[in-house]
């Protein structure tokens, strides 16, 4: 590899959480303050005693939004690493473990003497999630820690909007990630996240941020007036200059760029068991497309057969039986 190309294509900016999964009756969220479907931070008191209101012991998996995302394009095939903090204990180890066997490099995670952060994902028979973190060791990590440095090599950064709940450290992320040349990408991660951070979010989007990704409820927060025209929604996002992909669920994507707009059809799954990581999942697959020098449409029929995998499953996981499928897609659209 000659001195001047990159060691990664991606790096993933983010908290590393270990989910903890339980499929709950719509009942058991009426005992939680928040809405239905977003993510709110609590304390350790607040999650164990989440836990053990819990009817069966949940399914612990490695999560994280940016995580997510990392794993599966470092199973795709992408040159991976990771930027978060992790703690000391048996959860951390778990989840570092995950990350290397799924192809990631590890070299960049930071420590802190404390529980790794986790979240219960509350799944409900419609296959909604509704989350709750307690970020644990993540939560230290704070922008006198970041520096271009952690982000020397890398290509491309790829940051969760769950960091924007602590504006020094996003902005630290941001500008050390341009300071070493990265392109960026931003996914906006939960409606509360853009209710808590819009005029950051708009501020940095007239700075300049190459690929945006946003759910509908986000794109929803984020532009008022538009109702659910997410066509307008994604060229609106698109104005700013960067690429714009506004995920619909199962209903598929839009994606702009300039005055270019590309609807990207959704892949079916016969079952939804969770929706859990789905938009990780996608952003995944888009992102491997969009880093090969693929178009969007291509990059975003990945993305959909990528988020369709996922809610196949319990979990943010594509189980490893799934990757020879989607290895072969990945293979026929890159032609």
């Amino acid at each position: 590899m000659p001195a001047h190309a990159p060691s990664f294509d991606l790096i993933g900016v983010g908290s590393p959480i270990m989910d903890l999964l339980a499929q709950v009756p719509d009942t058991f969220l009426s005992t939680l303050t928040g809405a239905k479907g977003g993510m709110v931070l609590i304390d350790a008191h607040e999650m164990e005693s989440i836990v053990t209101r819990l009817e069966h012991p949940p399914a612990t998996v490695a999560g994280g939004s940016a995580g997510n995302t990392a794993v599966s394009a470092a199973r795709l095939g992408l040159r991976t690493t990771f930027l978060g903090k992790l703690g000391n204990d048996s959860t951390a180890a778990a989840y570092k473990k995950h990350f290397s066997h799924s192809g990631g490099d590890v070299s960049r995670f930071k420590y802190a003497d404390l529980a790794n952060a986790r979240c219960v994902s509350l799944i409900t028979p419609d296959a909604a999630r509704t989350m709750r973190t307690c970020l644990g060791a993540a939560m230290t990590l704070g922008a006198a820690e970041i520096s271009p440095a952690d982000f020397l090599g890398c290509r491309h950064a790829h940051i969760e909007g769950y960091l924007l709940f602590n504006r020094d450290l996003a902005n630290a992320v941001i500008a050390a990630a341009r300071a070493a040349g990265c392109s960026i990408s931003i996914d906006l991660a939960s409606f509360e996240v853009v209710n808590a951070a819009r005029d950051w979010i708009l501020a940095q989007l007239h700075h300049g941020i190459d690929i945006v990704f946003a759910n509908e409820d986000e794109i929803c927060a984020l532009f008022s007036g538009l109702g659910q025209d997410y066509a307008a929604h994604a060229k609106r996002l698109a104005e700013f200059g960067g690429l714009a992909a506004v995920k619909i669920g199962k209903d598929g994507a839009w994606v702009a760029k300039g005055s270019d707009l590309h609807r990207i059809l959704p892949v079916p799954a016969p079952s939804v068991i969770d929706t859990t990581g789905a938009g990780d999942a996608w952003a995944a697959g888009f992102l491997f497309g969009h880093l090969r020098g693929w178009t969007p449409l291509a990059s975003g029929a990945l993305g959909s057969r990528l988020g369709s995998e996922c809610v196949r499953h319990l979990g943010p996981a594509i189980p490893d039986s799934s990757w020879l499928p989607i290895h072969a897609e990945a293979a026929r659209l890159s032609r």
